[in-house]
């Protein structure tokens, strides 16, 4: 009788350690579920969001821009050999050869490429800087207006400005050697008689010149190599 008592009893107490087990499973199996569903990060700060690089936005060219062209060699400002008789610091202008020299002294001078005026409106003789300016004010002649009456009476400066950054006035003449907003006409016979540089050139020569320098125009048929031989 007593082993039988026993003998139910190590069953009641196998079928609890049995449901107890199995509760145990149970509650292991969701755990691990919902550690699966949402895991927790091992080292939360190295977890932080990364976003994405966008490159900067770049602005389309504008095809309105046109680059300038590059100036030929032979214009660009340069120091040469040039023999000639007038005193350093005179100005001589080869018209033919669209050159303008600032004696330098010792056989050499400055050579700047420049426009000169178109057919009819060159001339030649011998003037003096009367007068400097800096973006100066542009005030068609009445023989300029005659021939071209669409031209503005007068004009402010700046870059705009047909005379560009620096003009020097020849004497009592209209003429002016001037810079230009249009630097692709250096080289040619362009203008109404005076003698245009680019802003960079015509700010160079204008730093060199004073009011009262020599300035020698050449006319058409002569060559600037024979200035030299010219008694100034």
């Amino acid at each position: 009788m007593f082993k039988l008592d026993h003998l139910k009893l190590n069953s009641r107490r196998a079928a609890s350690n049995l449901l107890a087990f199995g509760a145990f499973a149970i509650g292991t199996l969701a755990l691990s579920a919902s550690a699966s569903a949402a895991p927790l990060p091992l080292f939360p700060f190295f977890m932080t969001p990364v976003q994405a690089y966008e490159p900067p936005v770049q602005a389309a060219p504008d095809q309105n821009e046109i680059a300038p062209a590059e100036m030929p060699a032979r214009l660009k400002r340069q120091i040469v050999s040039y023999p000639t008789r007038a005193a350093p610091g005179t100005v001589i202008i080869d018209t033919p050869n669209t050159y303008l020299y600032y004696v330098l002294g010792n056989g050499q001078a400055i050579r700047y490429g420049i426009g000169v005026g178109r057919d009819g409106f060159t001339w030649s003789g011998v003037q003096s800087v009367t007068k400097k300016a800096e973006w100066p004010d542009w005030t068609p002649p009445p023989e300029m207006i005659a021939r071209q009456p669409y031209l503005p009476r007068h004009m402010a400066g700046g870059p705009g400005n047909p005379l560009g950054a620096r003009a020097m006035y020849l004497g009592g003449t209209v003429y002016r050697i001037h810079g230009t907003n249009a630097p692709e006409t250096i080289g040619t016979h362009v203008s109404s008689g005076c003698i245009r540089l680019t802003n960079q050139d015509v700010s160079d020569l204008y730093s060199r010149v004073n009011v009262g320098t020599k300035v020698i125009v050449l006319p058409m048929d002569r060559r600037a190599d024979n200035a030299g031989n010219k008694r100034s």
